[in-house]
């Protein structure tokens, strides 16, 4: 059976830490069964060590940060901080790198490595994870006086549209026809500029809520792969939530606690001179006052008195305790705030770091299916509180990136056994060796919307879905070398769901991937349900270099659609002069076609004097029916020589068949073949 492995802290009602503890004091519970302890220690590491590892340049995740050398899976008092901090105010960033250096003044000692980085619109890393507290200090320093993106608020002048709104309403239902000189056109005017400030609220809201969600997530991963106790110190000055960047925050908490790291989280912004709740209170206010506004008049907007609040649940999330809590809360840390002086409370942090109990258990439940287990520490000893996380996704394997939340059912379906096939889609992948981009590989998925569960929302008068397709990439070791995902929360008018069933869903990614034969495992999992299918296939990326002759996987096409813009989708390797061309990723073809077309690209070595030859032929169970000579098109600035035709079908019989394509410059010679089916 495999191990769950986590960590906890125990204070008691003063905050004082709990260090005599035995196995037996504790009940390790999951989903409410109670789970036989494997293993239990207290850990201590608080005595400074007397030398630190050297550092290197191994890396764990190069896009976020260097996890430096001598780090062993038998290091358990080894622990690792990630010094965060949020787009912040020039006040409360003061606070914060002061805060940190006070931190830092006595952690610095022992054998902790510490890392300093900033979220903005992506993660900006200050300082490297290391063990010198120099260079860490210069990171805080760095943090200190780093301007981040800072968006001005709109929800003052969003209130005052809404007032002038609402008066206006209120003044035409009490019969006042004639408006008084100084409103005439202002009313229209607010009405207008209130669309589109909170037009713009919400793209802001959305995109700052998830750059610091993404931002903490791939942190959290950096962690994952080192031992011991291992935290995220976060300086904000609150978490914004819309229900946009919920789906990405619920994944860095996931992610914590896959990879055991705690988040705890510091409210910069000091002693608040009005309460948190006071702009939650403002937001409903100016809403109800509008919505109020309407009841009884031709502008009454159909439904309930709260059609207006729908925004309700977005806007207690302004509260800046809100997202932090919860953050600090579900990972097994906790939240400081309500104080300008925040160096007692991190030395809290520093406590828990260093002194801290290490507790397994193997899970009575051995099945793989996605869903979250709970998990619950209950002690014998009355007036302690334990923190710790709160569970994890019962999902098989060892991924290189995190697993966002709407991946964890879909990978549990992949790694079913019982390979599942439960509506029909089709997928493929495709090599194309560019000179940018020698191990460019599309991955391409059609599913029919119908194949998935379209909801009607009666109140809304809308349909919605859930679902989510996901991609992992193996190599020949069977280890996963990519994975790629989305997940599909549409919505349309009630009335159009049926049209909206004839609709196709559409999946492109790209992976870049080293020379080798890997398996494509591809799913579609409809979340409402819990029904997938499953498909498999191969892609070959061939060894090969910009001095040599190159020929991409053919793809006989499904359809094309004309591109308006010269730059649209310029880099895409289905983009032919001015079309977007989509392959067909095995259906059966139709003799009634006629003719099917098919597309390829040949790239050239830089220098060459003439374009390569070209043979296509059509084969049956390895035997040449026919064989025809071609001429490629001209070569393009980039080397490459795109080719499009049309395959006559019309007259060879129902069956089985291979495309071949062979490529030859004199030095070097290429063949690539596409298999399709023709039916009547």
């Amino acid at each position: 059976k495999d191990e769950v492995l986590f960590d906890l802290v125990v204070r008691d009602k003063k905050g004082k830490l709990i260090k005599d503890l035995a196995q037996q004091d504790f009940e390790v519970y999951e989903d409410g069964v109670k789970q036989d302890i494997n293993s239990f220690r207290f850990i201590s590491s608080t005595v400074a060590e007397t030398t630190s590892p050297a550092t290197n340049n191994t890396s764990s995740d190069p896009t976020v940060t260097r996890i430096p050398g001598g780090v062993t899976p038998n290091s358990a008092g080894v622990s690792a901080v990630a010094l965060v901090f949020d787009r912040l105010s020039p006040e409360s960033r003061l606070r914060a790198r002061d805060a940190a250096l006070n931190y830092l003044g006595e952690s610095v000692k022992k054998n902790e490595l510490v890392g300093v980085f900033l979220t903005d619109l992506s993660v900006i890393v200050l300082q490297p994870y290391t063990y010198d507290s120099a260079q860490i200090k210069t990171g805080i320093e760095k943090a200190g006086v780093r301007v981040t993106s800072q968006y001005p608020s709109t929800n003052e002048e969003a209130r005052t549209n809404r007032t002038t709104v609402a008066t206006d309403q209120m003044r035409r239902q009490d019969g006042q026809t004639q408006p008084s000189p100084n409103t005439e056109s202002i009313a229209p005017a607010a009405a207008l500029a209130l669309r589109n400030l909170e037009s713009y609220e919400q793209m802001q809201r959305d995109q700052e809520g998830n750059a610091t969600a993404y931002g903490l997530l791939h942190i959290a991963a950096s962690l994952r792969s080192l031992p011991g106790r291992k935290a995220v110190i976060f300086f904000s000055e609150g978490l914004v939530l819309p229900p946009n960047a919920m789906g990405p925050f619920q994944s860095v908490i996931n992610e914590a606690n896959r990879g055991n790291v705690s988040f705890y989280a510091v409210d910069v912004a000091g002693l608040r001179t009005e309460s948190k709740t006071s702009e939650t209170r403002k937001e409903i206010n100016s809403r109800s006052e509008v919505r109020m506004s309407q009841v009884g008049s031709s502008s009454e907007i159909n439904g309930p008195m709260t059609k207006e609040l729908e925004r309700n649940e977005d806007l207690l999330r302004l509260n800046p305790d809100s997202g932090l809590g919860q953050l600090a809360n579900q990972t097994g840390g906790f939240l400081i705030t309500d104080s300008n002086d925040l160096k007692g409370r991190l030395g809290q942090v520093d406590e828990d770091l260093h002194s801290y109990y290490l507790l397994s258990y193997s899970a009575n439940n051995q099945k793989y299916d996605g869903h979250f287990r709970k998990i619950e520490v209950k002690l014998k000893r009355s007036g302690l509180s334990v923190q710790s996380r709160k569970g994890y996704y019962a999902i098989n394997g060892n991924f290189a990136s995190p697993v966002l939340s709407y991946e964890a059912p879909a990978l549990a379906a992949l790694d079913s056994k019982q390979k599942t096939d439960s509506f029909p889609f089709f997928a493929g992948a495709f090599s194309f060796p560019t000179r940018d981009r020698m191990g460019l590989a599309p991955v391409i998925v059609d599913v029919p919307l119908s194949a998935f569960t379209l909801r009607i929302d009666q109140a809304k008068k809308l349909y919605n879905t859930d679902f989510s397709i996901l991609v992992l990439v193996k190599d020949p070791a069977g280890q996963v070398v990519a994975k790629l995902s989305n997940q599909y929360k549409l919505s349309g008018p009630a009335d159009k769901v049926e049209d909206a069933k004839n609709e196709r869903v559409l999946f492109y990614k790209e992976a870049n991937l080293p020379p080798d034969r890997y398996t494509v495992e591809t799913v579609a999992y409809d979340a409402p349900t819990g029904r997938a299918s499953v498909r498999t296939g191969t892609i070959e990326i061939p060894t090969t270099d910009e001095s040599k002759l190159r020929l991409s996987d053919i793809a006989l096409l499904a359809r094309g659609e004309k591109v308006g813009n010269p730059e649209e989708n310029k880099n895409n390797p289905f983009r032919v002069a001015n079309m977007m061309v989509s392959p067909n990723l095995g259906e059966p073809i139709q003799r009634s076609q006629k003719q099917v077309p098919f597309f390829f690209t040949v790239y050239v070595p830089t220098g060459a004097a003439s374009k390569p030859k070209l043979t296509i032929e059509i084969l049956s169970q390895g035997r040449t029916l026919t064989q025809m000579p071609g001429e490629l098109p001209a070569i393009d600035a980039s080397g490459r020589s795109q080719f499009v035709a049309g395959l006559p079908v019309e007259k060879i019989p129902v069956g089985n068949y291979d495309l071949k394509v062979t490529v030859s410059d004199g030095t070097t010679t290429l063949s690539r073949s596409r298999s399709f089916t023709l039916i009547d």
